[in-house]
């Protein structure tokens, strides 16, 4: 786990009210622990996307969370098809070659 500190070092141009602002607005959800907010990996990325989407992109505050909300689903979703897939590909051949059927793939 990481602290503000290091979160700050990682993300490119990041300051530490920056990411204050972003833990207060939901934005970066750290684990809250004895000595303050501990960052993970995750935490890191979201944070320089949040960073790339602001600087790079120039997506104002007011649309930060849409964004983020959308891409959260896109995630969730691929990892509902990477379990559906794992569950097809453990099928027997007649029944993978239905759902393939069924799905107009063959």
């Amino acid at each position: 786990m990481l602290c503000e500190t290091d979160v700050v070092g990682l993300v490119q141009g990041l300051s530490r009210r920056r990411l204050r602002q972003w833990v207060q607005s939901g934005w970066v959800l750290p684990a809250q622990g004895e000595r303050g907010a501990s960052f993970s990996e995750i935490d890191v990325a979201r944070a320089r996307l949040i960073m790339h989407l602001q600087r790079d992109m120039k997506i104002g505050p007011d649309a930060v969370p849409l964004v983020l909300s959308l891409m959260d689903q896109v995630y969730g979703l691929r990892q509902e098809l990477r379990r559906l897939a794992r569950a097809v590909e453990a099928q027997p051949d007649t029944v993978k070659q239905a759902i393939l059927r069924s799905a107009g793939g063959g």
